[in-house]
């Protein structure tokens, strides 16, 4: 294992490349990350460890030193159109809202979006309720990243698991299998 990373921001007490520290992720993200085609980009990323009881994003944020606006969530909406469900993930920095009624209804072409229930985010991905990452999503859900998060230099996501987190540069996320980055995705 390699000797500690310093993370671009923040103020974490280990850092390492989360392709060292697969035990530390959540098994879709680990496997997600070893069979990423881009290896530039799963080689960029880092996990910091962290508290669990710190793991929602003002709390987090606070604790670690991590600007807001390098923060982003991962949110999981359920599209319905005609009877049918597709569920997708939305990527927008911690600052801003996804306009889930505006612009992932229309992007999803569906009648009504909403939220997905938590139980059902968590057990079709196979993470962590408050760790939700877009690494390692259901390989057939769409991955919708706002155009803020992908220009950012390096942001920080969930890792699957409410411990610890992973930092990377923005464009890496723009390569994530189903990824598509809009503008106004988030406000």
């Amino acid at each position: 294992m390699s000797d500690y990373v310093r993370p671009p921001f923040g103020t974490f007490a280990t850092a390492r490349p989360a392709l060292e520290v697969e035990d530390e992720l959540a098994v879709p993200v680990a496997d997600a990350l070893k069979n990423w085609e881009v290896r530039e980009a799963a080689a960029s990323v880092l996990y910091v460890d962290t508290d669990p009881e710190k793991a929602d994003t003002a709390v987090f944020c606070g604790a670690y030193d991590v600007p807001p606006d390098l923060s982003a969530n991962c949110v999981v909406v359920a599209a319905k159109r005609a009877g049918e469900v597709t569920l997708a993930a939305c990527l927008a920095l911690a600052t801003t809202r996804v306009e889930v009624n505006r612009s992932v209804r229309t992007h999803l072409e569906a009648r009504k979006a909403s939220f997905a229930p938590m139980n059902t985010a968590v057990e079709l991905t196979g993470m962590e309720y408050g760790g939700i990452t877009p690494v390692g999503l259901p390989g057939n859900w769409p991955l919708l990243i706002d155009k803020a998060v992908a220009a950012a230099p390096h942001v920080l996501i969930g890792s699957g698991r409410r411990r610890g987190k992973l930092i990377l540069p923005g464009w890496a996320l723009a390569q994530l299998p189903g990824a598509e980055v809009l503008p106004g995705l988030a406000s």
